[in-house]
């Protein structure tokens, strides 16, 4: 089968109950729960000819949300030129998990890595989930809420790097942005306001616009 986007509010909703619409501007959106998510992902492809995994990826809502993480599917049907789109909220909060599409589709092999490795998203039955950006080992997980956007100060990877440099690795020395982390790995935020807050980048002669 290859239903057309138009047919997955009642297609998809008969087949599953649970499934409910998600606001898009752009593309059919959906939410569906974290233990029906492999199910509906293997559904649009052999039912309804999404063949193509164009990305996965995770949005933090903030420390204190519930749900904190959600994950969130594009794919595409390359006969059709159609996208659809999907999201499933993470189980275990602070500690986020979500069934691996990697029996699905491949290809998500490495989005799974990326997310767990920026994002810190287990996901469970992935055969080989550890970090694909940073190096094995490293304390955090760089796309989370209250991570600084400068970074943290932590240990060198290399060990003979380390030993020869006498040195860690610092936070860089960014302005502006709604964290800023300072040399000696202290971070002043800007208490809610937006990243210009704190944007001391404005190098030109003429004086900076206000506002």
């Amino acid at each position: 089968m290859t239903a057309s986007a138009n047919d997955f509010p009642v297609s998809l909703q008969t087949r599953f109950p649970n499934l409910t619409a998600r606001t898009s501007a752009d593309v059919p959106a959906f939410n569906i729960p974290a233990a029906e998510a492999i199910a509906l992902l293997t559904h649009l492809r052999d039912e309804c000819g999404f063949d193509l995994l164009v990305d996965l990826t995770a949005i933090d809502w903030a420390p204190g949300a519930s749900p904190r993480y959600t994950v969130v599917y594009h794919l595409l049907s390359t006969a059709r030129a159609e996208y659809v789109r999907l999201a499933s909220d993470c189980l275990g909060g602070e500690e986020p998990t979500m069934p691996t599409a990697t029996g699905v589709w491949p290809a998500a092999d490495w989005h799974e890595r990326e997310c767990f490795d920026l994002m810190g998203v287990k996901f469970t039955g992935h055969p080989d989930l550890r970090r694909i950006l940073m190096w094995d080992g490293y304390p955090y997980h760089p796309l989370r809420q209250e991570f600084p956007l400068a970074g943290r100060p932590t240990e060198l990877p290399d060990e003979e790097i380390a030993e020869f440099s006498g040195v860690k690795v610092i936070p860089a020395p960014m302005a502006g942005g709604p964290f800023v982390a300072q040399p000696d790995g202290s971070v002043i935020t800007s208490s809610g306001r937006g990243p210009r807050a704190l944007d001391q980048a404005w190098n030109e002669k003429k004086e900076k616009p206000a506002g």
